[in-house]
């Protein structure tokens, strides 16, 4: 009876836990129940919304994701260039060296120097720009004007002079028979426009070697260049393409002269000294730019 006693005891006992059990879990899940529907702002909505925010950050700041695979491989693309590159002018150190144009030395004193643009003219327009400088020079008297042609800012040679007026001179290509930096320009003899001459100076290796290239240049020398004198071919002046230059001295110097029906230099181009060839037609202007060689050769 004791032993029916207490296992009627631990039974009892037992029932009573369970009934205490259920009674809990009931109240956890009505407990629930009366915070969600009692949930008037939201909050249960919000904290699980911030939860999945929260989680679609990690997915975008994890390395796993497409975009962010995209941009660690650029950055490492990025680095490896930066040091490529670092690399590269750390191994050359060396300067990149830059063509120096040639400095532009005036074969004469010069009392002024002028520039004329002469970019797509024809013969004839070159000529004309460089009489109207002749003509309009405010060249003190007694001094040279030194007139340099350019194409976009850049002086042009002797030779490109030459193929702009389709001259019938030839030359040798080597510049060391023939210099490329020639000089033409205006003598102002005195105060009347009669005064003004114009020039062209060549300088040359000797003039043993460029001599025979002159002659030859003769038959077409006015042809050539009669516009930079300011001569128009007429009916009057046609005679002259086919007159032949003679032996004469200007200035005590050896030259080769083309005279008018008046006995008057046309033309004439003088050797001047051993390296200078003067084209003319005025013995004053030859006589400056003779004492200006000679003065030249006197300060080297």
């Amino acid at each position: 009876m004791v032993f029916q006693s207490k296992k009627l005891t631990k039974i009892s006992s037992m029932e009573k836990n369970n009934e205490i059990k259920h009674k809990y879990v009931e109240t956890f899940v009505e407990d629930m129940a009366k915070v969600i529907q009692e949930d008037k702002a939201g909050l249960i909505k919000k904290i699980i919304h911030s939860e999945e925010e929260h989680e679609k950050e990690k997915i975008n700041l994890s390395p796993e994701s497409k975009k962010n695979k995209f941009f660690m491989l650029m950055g490492f693309v990025f680095i490896l260039l930066g040091f490529f590159t670092f690399f590269y002018f750390l191994l050359n150190r060396t300067a990149p060296t830059v063509p120096v144009e040639q400095q532009f030395i005036p074969l004469i004193f010069n009392d002024k120097s002028s520039f004329l643009e002469i970019k797509d003219l024809k013969k004839d327009e070159i000529a004309q720009t460089v009489l109207n400088e002749v003509n309009n020079s405010d060249v003190k008297i007694g001094g040279i004007e030194g007139m340099y042609l350019t194409s976009d800012k850049k002086v042009i040679g002797l030779r490109d002079f030459l193929t702009l007026i389709k001259s019938n001179f030839v030359i040798d290509s080597d510049e060391n028979l023939v210099s490329d930096n020639f000089l033409m320009g205006v003598v102002n003899s005195d105060a009347t426009s009669q005064g003004k001459s114009f020039f062209i100076l060549i300088k040359v290796r000797s003039i043993t070697d460029i001599f025979g290239s002159l002659r030859a240049w003769e038959n077409k020398m006015f042809s050539d260049l009669h516009g930079f004198f300011g001569v128009d071919i007429s009916s009057e002046t046609n005679y002259l393409l086919t007159k032949d230059f003679s032996d004469g001295f200007i200035e005590n110097k050896n030259a080769r002269i083309l005279y008018d029906k008046d006995n008057k230099i046309v033309m004439a181009y003088i050797l001047a000294n051993d390296n200078s060839v003067i084209i003319t037609n005025s013995e004053n202007a030859t006589q400056e730019i003779i004492l200006r060689l000679a003065a030249g050769q006197i300060k080297k």
